[in-house]
């Protein structure tokens, strides 16, 4: 019996793969300088001048970790920290609520469906600052549109901005504005779903409730999956709608806006720590990740990968 001869390895380039080689670098060359100087080597230098005392002028000071200890005892670092979590815990179930029933409600056959898609999606490419300051318009406490709808139904009126109860709620559901951008993604979702799953649960008997649940649902949990995740890297770094609302000081009333990225901000560009904003920024990208990591892993649980 001859034996398979073994497999030898070739690490060796041809001439003429070498050639292909240099020619295809040479063709993401600009994709690679960019990679290297925008996004990797900031990624070193910010986490070297964690390591220092430095206000962004003259020669940092090395610190180690003193940058990092100063974090616990930072009464306003772990406030951001609340107001964050708090606003990402609230503003990503409901973003994902109101993108399921836009996407419902876009995926409806109806002559005029196309027109309605294009105004649920308009608000999405607003920019995000022009549409805080509409924002601020529409729910002045005695000017604003918002307020006199809730006081026609009996409702007090309410200081949106201005009341440290409802400041967070205020930006929550200024974050809902952007829902048609993701609706779109679950309408892909809806569209791909085998109708003949319909067709055999009302067969059964199923009604409209219980195949919403059995079917809809289920058959959406990788797009859920990817709106969560999404949802909670954009909650965790909200700063633009807070900036331009919270007004100066920012992060007002009584420090019930000052979000994480926020104080970040101010540490680094308005105070001079250059080396704390730079440990907050650390200390974002490693909860960002572990979030992350725990929600691929629950996954498994509850995320339906079958398309039969």
């Amino acid at each position: 019996m001859v034996s398979a001869a073994p497999t030898v390895r070739r690490w060796q380039l041809s001439k003429g793969e070498r050639r292909n080689l240099a020619k295809g670098l040479l063709f993401i060359s600009p994709w690679i300088i960019g990679f290297g100087v925008f996004l990797l080597y900031p990624i070193y230098y910010t986490l070297r001048i964690s390591f220092t005392d430095y206000s962004g002028f003259g020669t940092p000071e090395w610190v180690g970790l003193e940058n990092y200890r100063d974090l616990i005892g930072d009464d306003k670092f772990w406030t951001a920290v609340y107001n964050t979590l708090y606003y990402t815990l609230l503003a990503v179930p409901i973003g994902v609520v109101m993108a399921i029933v836009l996407a419902l409600a876009m995926n409806t056959r109806l002559p005029e469906v196309g027109v309605y898609r294009a105004i649920i999606y308009l608000p999405s490419i607003i920019p995000l600052f022009t549409l805080a300051f509409t924002f601020q318009i529409l729910m002045h406490p005695t000017q604003g549109v918002f307020n006199r709808i809730i006081m026609w139904f009996g409702l007090p009126n309410i200081n949106w901005f201005g009341d440290p109860r409802y400041a967070k709620i205020a930006l929550v559901i200024l974050a809902q504005y952007g829902a048609g951008a993701a609706a779109l993604i679950f309408l892909a979702g809806l569209k791909g779903i085998p109708q003949h799953l319909y067709e055999a649960s009302k067969i059964d008997g199923a009604g409209t409730v219980r195949r919403f649940f059995g079917i809809t649902i289920p058959m959406l949990t990788p797009v859920i999956l990817y709106d969560i995740i999404l949802g909670i890297s954009l909650g965790l770094q909200i700063f633009t709608q807070v900036y331009i609302i919270s007004g100066d000081p920012p992060g007002g009333p009584a420090n019930s806006t000052m979000m994480y990225v926020l104080y970040m901000y101010l540490n680094g560009f308005r105070y001079g720590e250059m080396g704390y904003a730079a440990a907050m920024a650390w200390v974002l990208f490693a909860v960002t990740g572990v979030l992350s990591i725990l929600i691929f892993w629950s996954s498994k649980r509850w995320v339906n990968y079958d398309t039969v």
